[in-house]
């Protein structure tokens, strides 16, 4: 049986497509100027001009987008409805949108109850400003769903909540993206679920890639608020009431797709057998570029999960997960997820996305440099046994072995790991101490 290949014969001349990319992206839109209570009067007695901030104001805002919502609707044909509970948002919308294949459209609209947190308004007898609001109101008001073909990103979908300060998020797939950027110039390629197996010019597809920032997911967020019915009027965006959107969770994978996809497979289950103490806080500042203290907040650990008969690898470092799989049989994944970009010293804003994206570019490659130097450092017992066993030379000369210590019975495999210890095994202690007749080394043998 032919051992299993490893990270450098693989990854180098049998990889026939490599591409780093964004992948999922989720994003919060808020109101800057409607976070907080002053705020809110302010919008409703100096903007809109109302004599008093009454919190019945707020409901009628809530009314009237609730109505343009039906209406649009009912203009466009669009399916509205509510959604099941106990029911998968995304098996129902993959039913729909088979049903409805339309582009660059609003395919459907879904309403479903969820936790928000919303204004409540205290009254001030005798006070210039007759009520307080303080945003600290737990409610499930409905959230209205904008299931969306977008002719640049394709599928994509827009969340809008119907209670005051009417927070927003939305859902983007940076491997679609790039699959209509690539069917817009005509360049072919076969896909993968969310990814791409080949392409004819993958120079390009990577450029595209490298390209992908901001300005293309703000120009999503202005198109589709032109189109679509919002709680807040063109006028009120106009005067400084408009959404400004922060990074919720961000997704950047590197993927490698093989031409020996068996191999490949074989490659990663070794991988995974060989690196699970890369969670440990000792192993992982060899990935991440952060240091890591005794006082270092979150769990350091490495899990191996398995969906059917396909195991990943996940690596965790606070709130950021890095995950390894081998996708659809046919590639190596390596995808890092920001919950929370303040754990590498950066804010949510959009504009820190390039940003993101290079250190999950680092964290990914590091991520495949220690595999390789961990594969490379290990001896295995088809290594150990021409050193320690006699061999016969060219010239039919009998080599003794290298008798490194008295025999034990327990085979020459076993004698010799206390000396060729792998690196992952003195990470924390150092080498381990071998205990019986094995831990004595005959002087000069070595």
């Amino acid at each position: 049986m032919n051992p299993p290949p490893n990270i450098r014969d693989l990854l180098q001349g049998h990889v026939t497509l490599q591409l780093e990319s964004l992948d999922r992206l989720y994003l919060n839109g808020y109101l800057p100027k409607l976070q907080y209570g002053a705020g809110l009067v302010q919008f409703l007695s100096r903007h809109r001009g109302h004599p008093i901030a009454s919190p019945a104001l707020l409901g009628h805002i809530t009314g009237q987008f609730v109505a343009q919502t039906t209406n649009f609707a009912q203009r466009g044909a669009i399916p509205l409805f509510t959604f099941p509970r106990q029911q998968s948002k995304d098996r129902l919308a993959q039913e729909l949108r088979r049903k409805r294949p339309l582009r660059d459209a609003v395919l459907f609209i879904g309403t479903a109850q969820e936790k928000a947190f919303a204004f409540s308004a205290r009254p001030l007898p005798g006070k210039p400003v007759p009520f307080e609001c303080t945003r600290n109101k737990s409610v499930i008001p409905n959230y209205y769903y904008f299931y969306l073909d977008d002719a640049e990103w394709g599928e994509s979908f827009l969340k809008l909540c119907s209670y005051a300060p009417w927070g927003l998020k939305l859902y983007l797939n940076g491997h679609e993206w790039l699959k209509r950027q690539l069917a817009n110039e005509g360049i072919g390629f076969e896909a993968l679920d969310n990814g791409f197996l080949s392409c004819r010019d993958p120079r390009r597809l990577q450029a595209l890639a490298q390209e992908l920032g901001p300005k293309h997911v703000q120009g999503f967020l202005a198109k589709w608020l032109d189109r679509l019915p919002l709680p807040l009027s063109a006028t009120d965006r106009a005067a400084g009431y408009d959404y400004r959107l922060a990074i919720w969770q961000l997704e950047f994978s590197l993927t490698q797709i093989m031409d020996r996809p068996v191999a490949g497979r074989q490659f990663f289950e070794q991988v995974i057998r060989d690196n699970l103490d890369l969670g440990r806080p000792d192993r992982v500042q060899l990935i991440f570029p952060r240091k890591i203290i005794r006082t270092t907040p979150g769990s350091f650990r490495t899990r191996v999960l398995r969906e059917g008969v396909h195991p990943s690898l996940h690596i965790s470092y606070k709130r950021f997960d890095l995950k390894q799989y081998f996708k659809e049989g046919r590639g190596l994944r390596t995808e890092g997820t920001f919950h929370d970009p303040g754990d590498f010293g950066l804010n949510k804003g959009l504009e820190n996305l390039p940003c993101l994206k290079d250190l999950g570019c680092q964290i990914n490659r590091r991520l495949l440099e220690v595999e390789r130097v961990s594969q490379n450092c290990g001896l295995s017992a088809d290594s150990i046994q021409p050193v320690v066993q006699p061999t016969v030379t060219k010239d039919a000369q009998r080599a003794p072995g290298l008798k490194i210590w008295p025999p034990t019975g327990d085979g020459a495999d076993a004698g010799a790991l206390p000396v060729c210890q792998r690196h992952r095994g003195t990470a924390q202690s150092g080498f381990a101490r071998p205990s019986g007749r094995a831990a004595r080394i005959a002087p000069g043998a070595v």
